[in-house]
């Protein structure tokens, strides 16, 4: 009756004590000497009773029991052990029956035992450039324990012991400290760890520890700074004619003072019936006798070093007029430069004579015959495809080139020809200076019938009559006016030309024929007696108006104009006039001064120089 007479313990129903003062909490723990214990007191408010009341008791919910906790969720291996690894160092030893350098290899692995699923691999770290096969050797598997079908297990790995996968025995000589810690917490002890054994393979491969030996006085730098390219020359001959088919043969031999070394060369000749190899022996250092070499050194292959031989060729073993052994082969030395016994003579105080060696040289004499011409291409392209192998074409004047380029002499001609239609037809004759070849073309005639064109390209005609080896062509020393020329079988009549062609016969005159000349300038006489009248007439004019008003002033403002506007080239027409007054008289020829005038191209009329000229002479102005 008195729990319902009680107040619920619900908000609103239960009343705090209003007298209540001493709100602090009850302290359990106690310091003494700086450390926290309990204190040995009743606690207040609750009696011992109470506590062990309070500690039986199993206090039930208003509304029913509490409900029993769920129990823990079940873990399965592969995710409780999931990435835990254990790792034990091992090594296996490799037979190796092939070598008898060495018997066996040790060789380092790695266990990796995999708690997940009591799987393990093996892998032995990769060594670069070791030249076996390295990595994985096991695939992460697990490994039968013997036939009955059991497996290895964590708990059978320890240090120290060996394991048996698939025949092959490695043995555990340490671990990593997870791999301790987790044996430990399972109870099991670890041997103590073990060191690896070496491989008697890798340490003869170690470099031995340096050995410092103090440097000979003889310094091979300065060997090679004084005696760089002081080489020692001696004529020889080998005579080989105790074989069959053997000879005298020259060579020369080379001693190289800055490293003791020899070379032998040989002396070829043109066609002495030997294939080109100019060096019979090349530049090393000659031993003096092969045959103290040992038989098991492998000479085939490898040279000859001075660790089988220390007796050496040297310069004090060469001397002209004595037989010298180089590779089983004797070489007779008769003669030496004059270097050689300079330096002989000098070092040694010898003095060498060349001593006569009968050779038996066979001296053939090769004529070169050039075929005939055969008519294919020009008689020059073919003797130059038989003067070399390679063909090549033929050569030409350059310098001719340069000079006469642009050049080119014209000559009217007619055809002779006993067709009545051929009689009136007119050609242009082109010769070409730079080149000497000829062109020939046919101009429009009006109601002609023929259709103009080139009737020949720029080539040279040889002269009827001449030899196909020995070829005449046609220069402009034959195209006289009244000439007849013939081109392929057509016959062709010069009987005109260019002015030009009898200025430049003119200034040439040495090179060719005065018929030549005289007739050429026969058809142009007319031209040329107008042509002087006129320059006569303009000259005349001139002169009568240049009398009327030349003064000294006008003459030395004409100077002055002319050497201003010639400012550059002054100094080039004093070396030119000076080049000419060779004999420096002050004087020279009137031509030769109009040419000067023509060739730096003054800007003054010819006639004009001319008065001036005169007016300096006659009022002596100049020096």
């Amino acid at each position: 009756m008195g729990d319902s007479t009680a107040l619920p313990f619900l908000p609103g129903y239960t009343f705090t004590d209003p007298t209540k003062a001493n709100f602090h909490r009850s302290q359990t723990m106690t310091y003494k000497n700086g450390f926290a214990i309990p204190k040995t007191g009743p606690i207040a408010g609750l009696t011992e009773a109470e506590i062990d009341e309070l500690a039986n008791l199993q206090p039930s919910l208003t509304y029913g029991k509490s409900k029993p906790e769920p129990p823990q969720d079940f873990v399965p291996a592969h995710v409780a052990f999931d990435k835990k690894v254990l790792l034990f160092n091992a090594y296996f030893k490799q037979t190796l029956n092939e070598s008898d350098k060495e018997y066996y290899r040790v060789r380092p692995v790695k266990i990796y035992y995999y708690l997940e699923d009591d799987s393990i691999s093996v892998v032995e770290p990769i060594v670069e450039n070791s030249g076996i096969p390295q990595g994985k050797l096991i695939k992460r598997q697990r490994l039968p324990k013997n036939d009955q079908g059991e497996h290895w297990l964590w708990k059978d790995l320890n240090v120290g012991n060996d394991v048996v996968f698939y025949g092959k025995t490695f043995h555990i000589y340490d671990c990593n400290n997870y791999t301790k810690d987790f044996m430990c917490s399972e109870g099991i002890m670890l041997n103590p760890p073990e060191e690896c054994p070496p491989d008697p393979y890798t340490l003869s491969r170690k470099e031995p520890q340096h050995s410092y030996v103090t440097p000979p006085t003889f310094d091979k730098l300065k060997q090679f700074i004084d005696l760089d390219r002081q080489v020692l020359r001696f004529s020889a001959v080998w005579d080989d004619r105790n074989n069959m088919f053997g000879e005298m043969r020259p060579y020369t031999l080379h001693f190289y003072r800055v490293d003791d070394t020899i070379e032998v060369r040989e002396q070829r000749q043109p066609n002495d019936g030997h294939d080109p190899f100019p060096v019979l022996i090349g530049r090393k250092k000659i031993p003096k006798s092969r045959s103290s070499i040992p038989s098991n050194f492998p000479s085939a292959v490898m040279e000859i070093s001075e660790h089988e031989i220390s007796d050496w060729l040297t310069e004090k073993d060469l001397r002209v007029g004595e037989t010298v052994i180089i590779m089983d082969r004797p070489f007779f030395l008769y003669d030496c430069d004059n270097f050689t016994q300079s330096y002989y003579q000098q070092r040694y105080g010898l003095t060498f004579n060349r001593v006569p060696v009968e050779l038996g040289e066979r001296k053939v004499e090769v004529k070169r015959e050039i075929p005939p011409y055969n008519g294919f291409g020009s008689p020059q392209d073919s003797k130059q495809n038989c003067l070399s192998l390679i063909a090549q074409p033929p050569k030409k004047d350059v310098m001719k080139m340069l000079e006469n380029d642009l050049k080119i002499l014209r000559y009217a001609a007619v055809m002779e020809s006993p067709n009545p239609e051929d009689k009136n037809r007119k050609f242009i004759i082109s010769y070409s200076l730079a080149k000497d070849e000829m062109q020939i073309y046919e101009p429009h005639q009006r109601n002609a019938g023929i259709i103009e064109g080139k009737f020949l390209e720029y080539s040279q005609v040889r002269k009827p009559g001449s030899s196909i080896d020995n070829p005449e062509y046609y220069t402009p020393a034959d195209f006289a006016i009244g000439a007849t020329i013939e081109v392929f079988s057509r016959k062709f009549k010069i009987v005109d030309c260019d002015l030009y062609v009898l200025k430049y016969l003119e200034a040439n005159a040495s090179r060719f024929p005065a018929a030549t000349i005289e007739s050429i300038r026969a058809i142009h006489a007319d031209k040329l007696c107008e042509v002087d009248s006129e320059a006569e007439e303009n000259e005349s004019e001139s002169d009568r108006k240049f009398d009327q008003t030349v003064n000294e002033d006008d003459i030395a403002e004409t100077v002055a104009a002319v050497m201003k506007k010639n400012k550059e080239q002054h100094a080039n027409m004093q070396q030119a006039f000076l080049h000419l007054d060779q004999d420096r008289s002050g004087f020279i020829d009137r031509d030769k001064l109009m040419k000067i005038t023509d060739n730096f191209n003054l800007q003054v009329p010819r006639h004009v120089i001319d008065k001036v000229v005169r007016a300096l002479i006659m009022t002596s102005f100049i020096d």
